[in-house]
């Protein structure tokens, strides 16, 4: 399969302009990574990722592991806070694919264009009719409903797909593109901003997918939705009087998470976990705005709440993990999910350092912005941290109070990218986690929301951020919390633009995956040969070579995608092994044949089993 690269990153790594012929370690390990992040991403979207044989276009896998944990799904969280990341990349001019200049909008089209299936796919959570098959967490990689049990529902995936799709709208409407914001991307936006309003005060399973209750994350990304996709309508000349009706009193309830001390990640459930998780920190710079002030309300990442919350967060860390050992308090610190965290064991995730990072760079952006610091009452602690010696009150941008602060900050922030630095192998792989006791990768690796974390928080540290989803506009908590959600109306939408590679035109070339079932012996190597050039026309020492990397001992499976010629092609076929020794031994039976479909599906495969 074919592969469109990142050759230029300037503009989504600005601080590659201050890196001289020889760069600090740390700002190396950035650029190489920004650039192992992108690919980690690709190689993991339908047709053109090597790692998501038969994923249908547009869809994201959440890792290509499949075995303890199995992860070979899509997740509408995960896909959506990806193509959120590539959207604000695009959106940012960072979307160079080689010569492809047009290959980031492309994947960006292909992903909307797969939601609209998607939305209208019964499944365990429910149909489209009322609504609640929206709240399904995961589905096959063909398009298909997951029917195994699971933590359903959850409801901040639809916040979060609505949101990427407004993202995007708005660029479009800049773009003097509203017919198609209005025509193709409104009616897929509607329906999920129709979800948050009528569910958005109906408990679901967290982002972790373990417990039942009502979210901090979940409410905060729904808030967003709602004020970004009402601004939306406005400019598009539809109505979203839900929108408006509901976001303020989410807004209201939202505050119920603040305890004093620091955000509870979650309530109304039976637990009696802390509630200190990185649910919280992913909450406020997923709901980070560049135009906001340090808002409480709205958690901004420079507001009081957030900075208590971050040290509150952090430091729960501190005496548990191995890792940490000898890392004094007011130092960068590896951490998890939540400390009583025992899933895999309990370990560091790499998107937890990264979003502990990440929230912080923000802070550092509005700082600069607004022109001063505040240091309160409710944040003290967290600023005393780089200077023991600091009181409450506002500091200028002027002062040597501000300067020192938010140099040291700056550094803290850094810390926590040099930590996932020294725990990242060789080969830029981001697993999900890595072991609390030698900082060893382990469980899902290459987990595409690990790669999307890395991505987003160093963007930030180049003080590249996305534009304001409205939140100067969203932030006055009503007097008194009324939770009276809108029934929501929903419509079937199969929305898909007319550049989008979901239906092949009859001229297009197709990507095939190829899958055999063999049981092999180590030095055997599997090949598909045939009488096209994409196969070699029969020449063995040409055939098309398919991986081993998803065999197991319960499933003998062998895989390639291969881009063939054009639709409609009708070619032959046949499976052949190079032994150790260098012979091609073909499979027994006659030649197999296979016509190139057009039109759909999006990615035709073959699931063939040796001939012997």
């Amino acid at each position: 399969m074919r592969f469109t690269f990142l050759t230029s990153v300037a503009s989504v790594f600005a601080a590659e302009q201050l890196i001289i012929a020889n760069p600090p370690a740390l700002e190396r390990y950035i650029l190489n990574e920004g650039r192992r992040s992108i690919l980690g991403i690709l190689e993991n979207l339908g047709v053109k990722g090597n790692k998501a044989p038969g994923a249908a276009a547009g869809l994201f896998i959440a890792s290509p592991n499949t075995v303890n944990p199995d992860y070979f799904y899509s997740w509408t969280r995960d896909s959506a806070l990806t193509i959120k990341c590539l959207i604000d990349l695009f959106v940012n001019g960072g979307g160079h694919y080689g010569t492809n200049q047009n290959g980031l909008e492309i994947d960006i089209r292909n992903y909307v264009s797969a939601q609209a299936v998607l939305q209208n796919v019964s499944n365990p959570s429910g149909t489209l009719e009322d609504g609640t098959g929206l709240g399904e967490p995961k589905f096959e990689i063909n398009l298909n409903p997951f029917s195994g049990s699971w933590g359903r529902p959850q409801r901040d995936g639809p916040a979060l797909r609505a949101t990427a799709m407004v993202t995007y709208a708005d660029w479009l409407v800049s773009q003097g593109q509203v017919a198609e914001a209005a025509e193709i991307m409104w009616p897929i936006i509607a329906n999920d901003l129709a979800y948050v309003s009528q569910y958005w005060n109906d408990t679901g399973f967290d982002l972790w997918e373990e417990i039942d209750g009502s979210s901090f994350f979940t409410l905060a990304v729904q808030h967003r939705a709602l004020v970004q996709g009402s601004s939306l309508a406005q400019k598009l000349g539809k109505s979203c009087s839900a929108c408006l009706s509901q976001a303020p009193q989410i807004l209201c309830f939202l505050q119920s998470f603040w305890n004093g001390k620091y955000i509870t990640a979650n309530i109304n459930l039976g637990t009696s976990r802390s509630g200190i998780d990185i649910n919280t920190v992913l909450g406020s710079i997923h709901t980070f705005d560049p135009e906001a002030s340090c808002d409480d309300s709205t958690f901004q990442p420079c507001s009081a709440r957030a900075l208590a919350n971050h040290k509150e967060y952090v430091d729960a860390f501190r005496s548990i993990y191995k890792i940490n050992a000898g890392i004094p308090e007011g130092s960068a610190a590896n951490v998890g999910r939540y400390p009583e965290d025992v899933y895999q064991g309990g370990n560091p995730w790499y998107l937890a350092p990264l979003a502990t990072a990440e929230m912080l760079y923000d802070a550092l952006y509005q700082w600069k912005k607004i022109g001063t610091l505040d240091v309160t009452e409710t944040s003290l602690a967290f600023f005393r941290d780089f200077d023991l010696s600091v009181k409450t009150g506002s500091y200028s941008a002027h002062s040597q109070s501000y300067k020192t602060l938010t140099s040291a900050i700056r550094t803290y922030a850094d810390d926590f990218l040099r930590l996932v630095q020294h725990y990242t192998p060789p080969n830029g792989s981001l697993a999900e986690q890595y072991n609390r006791d030698t900082g060893i990768p382990l469980s899902a690796n290459d987990l595409t929301w690990s790669y999307a974390s890395f991505l987003t928080a160093v963007q930030r540290r180049a003080s590249i951020v996305p534009r304001s989803w409205g939140e100067r506009s969203a932030n006055i908590v009503p007097t008194t919390c009324s939770a009276s959600p809108v029934l929501g109306n929903y419509q079937a939408v199969a929305s898909t633009f007319p550049t989008s590679t979901r239906c092949v035109p009859a001229t297009s070339v197709v990507p095939i995956t190829f899958y055999l079932t063999e049981n092999t012996f180590y030095g055997e190597n599997v090949y598909v040969a045939g009488n096209i050039s994409a196969l070699g026309n029969w020449n063995t020492s040409e055939g098309f070579p398919l991986t081993a990397s998803l065999y197991t001992e319960a499933d003998h499976l062998w895989f390639g995608s291969v881009e063939l010629v054009s639709a409609g092609t009708v070619f032959k076929y046949k499976y052949y092994k190079i032994e150790p020794n260098g012979a091609a031994i073909f499979e027994k039976g006659e030649d197999r044949i296979y016509t190139v479909p057009t039109g759909c599906p999006i990615q035709p495969s073959l699931h063939d089993v040796w001939q012997s």
